[in-house]
């Protein structure tokens, strides 16, 4: 890399300076900057003004909104790196505009974050977070919880995450049906999940897990009709994207009684809101944003995303890039 006063930034909130990924960066040649969202607070600095210096010619990012304002503060950058599968946090539009890459790390956490689903069922089925609530303020109550064999668990979307998850399930001895645009056929050959329509998973399913990219076609995919059509004492989890629910419609079917509860480690709004009426329920069980933050998941989600920030520095494609157009706009510029 040359000497030329560039450098990468880091702002995504778990790495350390001197970590894995520090150390990668800098053994490529590459000189380093943290504005993590817990340093921008103690210096009083934004995002745009972080990123606003012709020095900064890579991020590695992690949830902060990088809109078009931020992504045009940044008059050198070339590539932000996202740790994570998600990058609806990005304005890949913006980027694309500028010659910018955008990559992310898709699969690196799929399995912690099937364990997590796994968690949540157990306890939506057993009523483990009301228990200990009820135990803390000196009840000892005893109701009755339902094993997860013999239940059946719908999966909507089986792309790495969901088919980890349905495997999960199936070892459970849970019934499993799934619902994908793209339905892999030798997956489902091998492991006895049947595809159904959405309509059909909603129905069908005792407990209903999204596994789902946020796009325009996938906001609210779960609204009001959507949730009536769950059957009557269904539960609902969701650990993929806030903005797939509609959560009004979904405190409604709450207070109706129509679903048993809904676990949610993602909601529209991060951190959920204080007037939420999602916070009211003793069904509802809300996490925050944590269910691929386990120690491995998040080594291999910044190795990954550094790897990607480096070899697009060095002249190299990216392993997952989700602009391939961005190479274009750059070529025409030089």
């Amino acid at each position: 890399m040359p000497d030329d006063g560039s450098y990468v930034l880091v702002t995504t909130a778990y790495l350390e300076p001197g970590g894995e990924v520090d150390q990668l960066l800098r053994t490529a040649g590459l000189r380093t900057r943290f504005a993590r969202p817990d340093d921008r607070r103690a210096t009083g600095l934004s995002l745009r003004a972080a990123v606003a210096d012709a020095g900064a010619v890579g991020i590695v990012a992690g949830t902060d909104p990088f809109t078009a304002e931020v992504i045009e503060a940044s008059p050198g950058l070339r590539v932000i790196g996202r740790c994570g599968a998600g990058y609806d946090n990005v304005d890949v539009a913006a980027a694309t505009r500028r010659g910018i890459a955008v990559t992310h790390t898709p699969g690196v956490n799929r399995r912690s974050v099937a364990e997590y689903v796994l968690g949540l069922l157990v306890s939506c089925a057993r009523g483990i977070p009301r228990s200990v609530a009820d135990v803390r303020t000196g009840g000892w109550s005893q109701p009755s919880g339902r094993e997860l064999a013999g239940a059946t668990l719908g999966v909507v979307g089986l792309g790495s995450i969901g088919r980890t998850v349905a495997r999960l399930g199936r070892a459970l001895g849970m019934r499993v049906v799934g619902h994908d645009p793209c339905p892999d056929a030798g997956f489902l050959a091998e492991t006895g999940v049947e595809s159904l329509p959405l309509e059909a998973v909603l129905a069908t399913a005792d407990f209903v897990t999204l596994h789902l990219a946020l796009d325009a076609s996938t906001r609210h995919l779960i609204d009001g009709a959507a949730l009536r059509r769950m059957r009557p004492g269904a539960y609902l989890i969701n650990t993929a994207r806030g903005g797939v629910v509609d959560e009004e419609a979904l405190a409604d079917a709450i207070a109706a009684g129509h679903l048993a509860g809904a676990a949610l480690d993602v909601t529209e709004r991060e951190p959920l809101p204080s007037d939420s009426r999602l916070r009211s329920f003793d069904n509802v069980l809300v996490t925050g944003h944590i269910a691929g933050a386990t120690v491995q998941a998040r080594a291999r989600s910044g190795r990954s995303a550094a790897e990607q920030v480096v070899a697009v520095l060095s002249g190299r494609a990216p392993e997952h890039v989700v602009n391939p157009g961005w190479a274009a706009v750059r070529a025409g510029a030089r």
